[in-house]
């Protein structure tokens, strides 16, 4: 057996890349319009895993966006938190969480220990950022900095 995806179902597919492949850095691997189920599928992979997902051998991140119907209507979705969360691990926890805090995205749980830290998608799907190998040093302004909303 082997993990090949996580599918989340966004609303916004714009908002949705801007937040996965801008804000958090991941990679768009592939991408197919399905005219006739009327949805688009986008997969993502972290920048460390770009070469082996084109390969087959990496999971991905698997965006699902149902086109809204002839009278304009989108379904709604709910939940987020109800599946769990992604994971990603990064090289520096620091860096990750200022480049998304740089495009606006909320540090929910920030990496006061150095090692972890949260933040949501536009979706409000909850994701885990964890620091490569040992934990850095605490620094500020995250050492102090209180968690926000939920994650």
């Amino acid at each position: 057996m082997e993990y090949l995806h996580t599918m989340v179902r966004v609303k916004d597919l714009d908002a949705s890349l801007k937040f996965y492949r801008d804000a958090l850095g991941l990679v768009e691997t592939r991408r197919f319009d399905v005219e006739a189920g009327k949805f688009t599928l986008v997969y993502l992979a972290a920048p460390g895993n770009v070469e082996a997902a084109h390969k087959d051998k990496s999971p991905e991140l698997e965006l699902t966006y149902n086109w809204p119907d002839e009278n304009g209507e989108q379904e709604s979705y709910s939940g987020g938190r109800n599946f769990g969360h992604l994971a990603y691990r990064v090289d520096d926890i620091y860096a990750a969480c200022e480049r998304l805090q740089k495009h606006g995205v909320t540090i929910n749980r920030p990496p006061r220990d150095g090692h972890m830290a949260f933040v949501r998608s536009p979706d409000n799907i909850s994701i885990e950022l964890l620091q490569k190998g040992e934990s850095l040093e605490p620094q500020e302004p995250w050492a102090k900095m209180e968690n926000t909303g939920e994650w």
